[in-house]
Parts: C-alpha cells; structure tokens; sequence
C-alpha cells in the first residue's frame, strides 16, 4: 500500500501524508465533496479536483495490484515464472501493460501454434528466424512428417506430411510467438491508433427501411480515424455490430503500398529483413 501512496503522492503532486490521510478517510466511507469540504486540515488542504483524481488512480492501482497477484500466482503454478520475467511484471505501469505480459501463459484452447510446436516444427522456426541465408524448403525437409492411418477414437492429427505444411506449421509458430511479444503487441496498438479507421457498413441482406436498422443508418458507409472517434459513435456501432446490422471493423485508410507495413514491425523487433525472391 505504502507504493501506491508513493506514486499517487508523485503522480498529483502531494506530501504522502495528504495522501494517507485521504485514503483513510475514503476507505471510512467518507465522500470526496464531504472530505473536500469538511476535512481539510485532515488532508492538509486538498482540494476537490484533488481528491477525485486522487480517488480514481486508488482504484486503478489497486486493481492493478490484485490482478498483479492473480497473475503471477498463476504463471508460478505453470513453474514458468522466472526473475525476469516476475521483475517485468512488478514493473508494468498499467493494465494493460500486464495483460500483454501475461498473454503468452494464458491458458487457452489447442492453436495451430501449439500443435506445429507439439510435432517438433518449433526448432526449424528458430533455425530459419536466426539464419535468413538458410532456404526453407531445404531446411524443411527434415521435419516431413509422414501420414498414418487414423485410428478410431483419436483426435485428428494435422498434417505435416508436405514441405509446404511444414513451412505452414513454421509460419504458425512464429505468428503466435509475436501475436504475445509485448513490445511488438504495443507498438502495433500505437500504431493502428494513429493510422487505422473505425469502418462501418450495413449488413448484407438487411432492410434499412426496418425501424430497428434504420436507427443505424448513420453508420450504414462510415469511416473514422480511431483517435477521433467519440465514446458515443463507437457505442453505437458496436451495438449495431451486436445486433448483427452492422459490419464493423479497423481497417487502414488506403491500401498499403507494399505487402504488409504490420510485417515491418516484427522485422524490426527481430532485427531481421526480408529475402528478396528468386
């Protein structure tokens, strides 16, 4: 608790003793405008517009906190909880921050990652990652897995009987290593939240003479950058996308000029480039 204090008091530009005092007076039941008003010489003179920023960061960082214990208890009980990795943690700033951290222990359904991994393909992944010199095809030779017959009972397995499964499979690996690299899993946030658009149209099929549709008609061919969307036009199409009206999605604003600009960003993270092709 006394961190939290610390960074409040930091953060609104306060003694930590101002803070204290406001947080024990808060967790009594006390209100802002009653402690603004009546409780000033408790808080050594803070003032409402204080108290409420000071009010709002206490829930945050308090669970920020709590989830922080959640969180690491539950990548200690995986056994993959290393001092790297708990010091990262500790050091996330925002919620977010620690869910990106978190994302690659999450428990979740068998990907195409996974079972790529789970047949042995992880290490040709790191080969052709660490070397570009090397030519996949070739490399993938060796990871050819040949098909069995399927016995009754077990799940189906995939196929890595070709060499283009292979590469597939490798493709599967990394994609799903850098989909949960924090670093790169921000700067693409950052990125889309500068150049992408929130990008709205009617659903195929729907009458939009309908009452119920026609509320949304303002979002029937609708573009926005995502920076400047309100909170109110963004409810809206996401209520219209809910009620199955609406085709929402981001998109870019133009069509890129090369294959991907999102393949320069795990390029760069990497520090690897492209092979031009033969």
């Amino acid at each position: 608790m006394q961190k939290i204090i610390a960074q409040i008091a930091q953060e609104i530009r306060v003694q930590a003793r101002q803070v204290t005092a406001a947080v024990e007076l808060l967790d009594g039941g006390a209100t802002v405008p009653f402690i603004a008003r009546y409780r000033k010489e408790v808080t050594g003179g803070l003032d409402d517009i204080q108290l409420r920023e000071l009010e709002a960061r206490l829930g945050y960082l308090r669970e920020l906190r709590d989830r922080l214990q959640t969180v690491i208890k539950a990548i200690d009980e995986q056994g993959k909880l290393t001092p790297a990795l708990l010091a990262a943690l500790h050091a996330a700033a925002t919620k977010q921050e620690l869910e990106d951290l978190y994302l690659p222990f999450k428990l979740k359904r068998r990907t195409k990652g996974q079972l790529a991994r789970e047949a042995g393909l992880e290490p040709l992944a790191d080969a052709l990652l660490a070397n570009p010199a090397l030519v996949p095809a070739d490399e993938a030779l060796a990871y050819v897995i040949p098909t069995r017959p399927v016995v009754e009972g077990e799940d189906k397995q995939p196929d890595f009987s070709t060499v283009p499964a292979v590469l597939d499979g490798v493709r599967d690996v990394l994609s799903e290593r850098w989909a949960e690299t924090p670093a790169l899993v921000q700067d693409l946030r950052e990125w889309l939240w500068v150049e992408g658009l929130l990008q709205s149209r009617l659903m195929a099929g729907k009458d939009e003479n309908h009452a119920d549709v026609a509320k949304f008609r303002d979002y029937f061919d609708y573009d926005e950058p995502i920076s400047r969307v309100p909170s109110h036009r963004a409810l809206a199409v996401f209520r219209g996308r809910s009620l199955d009206i609406l085709d929402a999605k981001l998109v870019l604003p133009e069509p890129p000029v090369w294959a991907e600009p999102v393949e320069a960003r795990p390029s760069t993270l990497r520090q690897v480039q492209d092979r031009p092709s033969s």
